[in-house]
């Protein structure tokens, strides 16, 4: 009995390192220009916007997020900074939903209009329907940052920095990428880092 338990745990470890493998290999990589530019997304102001409307002179920062997973609820004190920087750098950035799973509750449309204005959110914040935009990206949590330059290509992507603690932080990764992209810069010294978050609620996932 006990060996065939542990065999079975051994082929759920296997099948879960392979679906793992598979995800990770069909997202974008650093050097990749961004996919489906001209899609519109609606906005929280029932406004229709697309990735393309969104860049500016020196870039796009896609910002995948939610209203209630705690990573995000420890993280997005930062959100309005980094806009603010985005901005000055001529960035654009926008914070996208994808979980369609809770799109009729937690992370409605309605939802999203109540959380961003007790967030006091500067930027747009997009419904990605049927996570179109997370899939295309090979996007896997919240938040979960993509940084693209001014040719439209990905330069840096992964987290936001090294603690959901703000005043624990020691490594700006977002904030150094945006600096170096805001100088003219194509690429980021440091490309990737690892996301930490909630997984996006796919549906039938």
């Amino acid at each position: 009995m006990k060996t065939k338990v542990l065999g079975l745990i051994g082929i759920a470890v296997m099948a879960l390192s392979a679906f793992v493998w598979k995800s990770s290999d069909q997202g974008l990589k650093v050097g990749d220009n961004y996919p489906m530019g001209k899609v519109k997304m609606t906005n929280i102001d029932g406004k229709g916007l697309s990735l393309d409307e969104l860049k500016k002179e020196n870039g796009l920062l896609v910002v995948f997020s939610c209203n209630t997973c705690p990573f995000v609820l420890a993280w997005e004190d930062r959100y309005n900074e980094l806009y603010d920087m985005a901005n000055q750098q001529k960035i654009g950035m926008v914070l996208v939903n994808s979980n369609e799973a809770k799109r009729g509750g937690d992370d409605s449309l309605d939802e999203m209009k109540a959380h961003a204005k007790q967030q006091g959110y500067k930027m747009p914040y997009v419904v990605d329907k049927n996570h179109q935009l997370a899939d295309a990206f090979g996007a896997s949590s919240t938040p979960h940052v993509f940084l693209f330059n001014k040719m439209g290509q990905l330069a840096y992507m992964g987290a936001i920095d090294d603690s959901k603690d703000k005043s624990g932080v020691k490594q700006t990764y977002l904030k150094t990428a945006l600096a170096e992209l805001g100088a003219g810069q194509r690429a980021c010294r440091n490309s990737q880092t690892k996301a930490v978050g909630c997984s996006i609620k796919r549906v039938g996932k």
